[in-house]
């Protein structure tokens, strides 16, 4: 319960923190697992309550790109919205570290809105951060050149596991970035010739 009283909304109601405790199930999974794919239809929203998610947008001819990061204490909006209006999921959401996460059943999502203004202060914090960070998504494809923007994707996910050492192939970058491999190889050998990351098998480090 306590991971639940460290969101900032849910301090002043806990009978909500109850509530949430009390419908949920609580689940693990470990980094890479896939815990909700594109056109499922969305039974439960996730609450992280340790851990990260990625959540990602896969196009027809298969390219992905990552649209943004669920640490602790978030959720997905993607989610809630298709939950709300009963509609499969346009998105796939992958654990990115090691993760703890509460299932709250869409039922339960209507019925909270109604009772507790704190949980409708939660959705509109999350859809609007959400919201942000679509947009500088948006300007960052528009604006940034592929290097840029792939030192920011690595910088997120230096703040992400707390550790300038991150285990990752050139091909998920690519992934996420929605790119190929060898423009990412290519990148990546030029900042380490500029002393700005150090390259392993499978592994880069921020200098």
């Amino acid at each position: 319960m306590e991971d639940l009283q460290q969101i900032a909304e849910f301090r002043s109601s806990p009978e909500l923190v109850q509530k949430l405790q009390e419908y949920s199930v609580r689940k693990t999974y470990p980094a890479g697992s896939v815990i909700l794919t594109e056109n499922a239809h969305i039974r439960a929203i996730p609450i992280v309550t340790k851990g990260a998610l990625k959540v990602i947008r896969t196009e027809e001819d298969g390219r992905e790109i990552l649209l943004y990061y669920i640490k602790a204490g978030e959720s997905c909006i993607m989610s809630f919205l298709g939950g709300l209006h009963n509609e499969t999921s346009k998105v796939r959401a992958e654990v990115e570290e090691d993760a703890e996460i509460l299932f709250l059943p869409t039922t339960k999502v209507s019925l909270f809105i109604k009772e507790y203004p704190q949980w409708l202060d939660y959705i509109f914090r999350l859809y609007h951060k959400r919201f942000e960070e679509l947009l500088e998504m948006v300007n960052a494809i528009a604006f940034k050149k592929l290097d840029d923007r792939l030192l920011d994707l690595l910088a997120k996910k230096k703040s992400l596991t707390a550790s300038n050492s991150l285990n990752i192939t050139h091909e998920q970058l690519a992934n996420e970035l929605g790119t190929s491999r060898v423009v990412i190889s290519r990148l990546l050998k030029q900042l380490e010739e500029n002393g700005r990351v150090r390259l392993g098998r499978n592994k880069i480090s921020l200098l």
